[in-house]
């Protein structure tokens, strides 16, 4: 049986690159695996897939009952296929925060790592068979590991990212700064979608207090792209929370260039959710975090309702 390498719902180039990266190490393995991706791409995703010669994986509503798979760059069942707990779950590899949730036919591999990027523990993984990456695969792990820590700009990177990028872009004949200028151009053109498809283009689900929230995240070099349509976000948003089953959507834009994020104040509700969680002093229906880079490290972790 062919096993699935897949990450969350929503993928960005982390969860797009990823499946493909192992995909392709347990082929070289001897086993017969596939990516595949539970959502549409990003723009940086798509842009990344594109200029390293990959088509994008087909994308999969659900999973049969005993299919092989192995998860990667998540663990947590909110971000997966309804019927995860009935295939026959291989292995994870992933570098947030265990969830729990999932259940597992027998034993399985886990690996999870405190680094910015999935694709850095990949790396690790496959030991001297990293020296036979052709060039495609260096490329999507450099992209992953240039989109996880924004050109190493995030507070989630660490020294083993750093170092890895750095040597993928030797091998290739990149220089960092114009090859992340040309991704995060990629991924600040959200001209083409909805309120709605932006408020889940990169969005995770949790629960704080008994209250369940989307956070959505979009990373830009142009915030003046997403706030100019600040008016119909914050009449979406709402909307959004109600058909996704949630309480509250919160929309964090995070300018890359500045190192801060603009979280958008649709509510009292959310409003108290800033200042509480942020100590921010909120007195209009948007409010900037200075420093604020990190969904995992800054957001996530402190939020409070």
């Amino acid at each position: 049986m062919t096993t699935l390498v897949f990450g969350h719902k929503a993928p960005d180039t982390d969860s797009t690159g990823s499946p493909l990266i192992w995909a392709w190490y347990l082929n070289q393995q001897g086993q017969d695996a596939e990516a595949r991706l539970l959502g549409t791409p990003n723009t940086e995703a798509l842009f990344v897939a594109e200029r390293w010669g990959f088509e994008l994986p087909q994308i999969i509503d659900d999973v049969e009952k005993g299919q092989k798979v192995v998860l990667v760059d998540t663990n947590n069942p909110a971000e997966l296929p309804a019927s995860i707990n009935e295939a026959d779950i291989l292995a994870i590899i992933d570098h947030h925060k265990l969830f729990g949730g999932l259940v597992t036919a027998g034993p399985i591999d886990i690996t999870i790592k405190p680094v910015a990027c999935t694709a850095t523990i990949m790396h690790e993984l496959m030991g001297h068979v990293a020296t036979e990456m052709p060039e495609g695969i260096k490329g999507l792990m450099l992209s992953c590991i240039l989109s996880d820590t924004l050109e190493f700009r995030s507070p989630t990177t660490t020294p083993a990212d750093k170092a890895l990028a750095e040597r993928l872009a030797a091998d290739l004949g990149i220089e960092i700064p114009d090859y992340a200028s040309e991704m995060f151009a990629a991924k600040s053109d959200v001209s083409a979608f909805s309120e709605a498809e932006l408020l889940r283009m990169d969005s995770k689900e949790t629960t704080v207090e008994g209250k369940k929230l989307r956070v959505s995240v979009l990373e830009t070099t142009s915030p003046e792209q997403v706030l100019s349509r600040k008016d119909a976000l914050l009449a979406a948003m709402p909307k959004v929370a109600a058909e996704d089953g949630a309480d509250e959507v919160l929309l964090f834009v995070v300018d890359i260039l500045k190192e801060e994020a603009t979280m958008l104040i649709p509510n009292d509700t959310v409003k108290a959710i800033a200042e509480k969680s942020f100590g921010a002093t909120v007195s209009g229906d948007s409010v900037v975090l200075p420093g604020v880079m990190s969904r995992k490290k800054q957001i996530i972790p402190v939020l409070k309702v």
